[in-house]
């Protein structure tokens, strides 16, 4: 197969701040590959033609993921032949909440209370996840683990909103804290009358907000990238002009990331720093962090097998970039 033959690539990112969605609004990457004849075409359309799942799944030879890292590691611990091109780091608001008027001021009062740890049905639960994660950075502030509460399963409704299930569990006493991140969940937590307990955006050592989006990964299937390298290098050119622009431009990031997350001004200007970066790359800091949230991962039984972080990582694309 040549370059030539290729007649279609395709993303797919996650409702939230993305270097592929900025690229994606300003027409970029449709732009970029229209003189080559190669349609370019998200997941998210409304029609796409191929199975939404392989958002997580990543069977699409021919798919750029822009998105969490749980269904990314799962995917790869799965055997799927993805590589990592780049890792982007983006403070996203990440609390734990409590019921109004509860005097939850530290870590350590998180010991013996009960945590939601909601549950979905799907093959990848990566909310689940979060929450775990979340709440595994929030007690190790204190010098505790998971094991030092109670975790309390708390079912989802199908298509029920983000954060939804956890919260009305909080609000009738089932539970103590909800781990949270994200536009939608301050909306989500004004609504339920919750209040923040332990802040991990206010915690210098970043490793407490390791998550399913710090870092957020960018995978590519080995396939594309074997038979088509120039197209991979050309998508990751566009994802840094995107992230460029947006540095330039915080009022129209604000207004993408209101229509990609579908979260108000308000739960967006909340959620996320003005001036967050965009830009991504594959630094050791950031690999070794992924590194660490795959051991989280493996220990919690959410991967089926060990994903080698170091050996996933294509830095070939990027330095083809940044070297051009």
């Amino acid at each position: 197969m040549t370059t030539a033959a290729l007649d279609a690539i395709w993303f797919t990112r996650c409702p939230v701040p993305t270097a592929t969605g900025i690229a994606a609004d300003q027409g970029w990457l449709a732009g970029e590959f229209a003189g080559d004849g190669i349609e370019v075409r998200s997941l998210q359309d409304d029609d796409p033609g191929v199975p939404r799942e392989t958002h997580y799944t990543h069977a699409l030879t021919g798919l750029f993921r822009e998105g969490g890292n749980v269904p990314a590691l799962w995917a790869r611990s799965r055997g799927e032949a993805t590589r990592l091109i780049g890792l982007t780091w983006i403070e996203e608001r990440q609390v734990v909440l409590v019921r109004g008027g509860t005097a939850l001021e530290s870590p350590e009062q998180l010991k013996g209370l009960r945590l939601a740890a909601p549950r979905h049905r799907i093959a990848i639960d990566f909310w689940r996840a979060m929450a775990l994660r979340g709440f595994h950075g929030a007690l190790s502030l204190a010098g505790l683990g998971l094991d030092d509460a109670e975790l309390v399963d708390v079912e989802a409704e199908p298509g029920g909103g983000q954060w939804e299930a956890e919260l009305a569990a909080l609000a009738a006493g089932r539970v103590d804290a909800v781990y949270v991140k994200g536009a939608l969940a301050v909306e989500a937590a004004l609504r339920h009358g919750a209040e923040v307990g332990i802040d991990l955006d206010a915690v210098p050592d970043r490793r407490a907000r390791i998550n399913n989006g710090t870092p957020r990964p960018i995978t590519v299937h080995q396939r594309l990238l074997d038979e088509h390298p120039q197209v991979v290098t050309r998508f990751l050119a566009v994802l840094l002009r995107a992230a460029d622009w947006a540095a330039a431009h915080p009022s129209e990031v604000a207004r993408i990331l209101g229509a990609e997350t579908g979260a108000g001004a308000t739960g967006v200007a909340a959620a996320y720093r003005p001036g967050a970066s965009l830009h991504l790359d594959l630094s050791a800091e950031r690999l070794d962090l992924l590194a660490e949230q795959e051991r989280f991962l493996r220990g919690h039984g959410f991967l089926e097998s060990p994903v080698d972080v170091a050996a996933w990582a294509d830095h070939t694309p990027l330095q083809g970039v940044t070297h051009a």
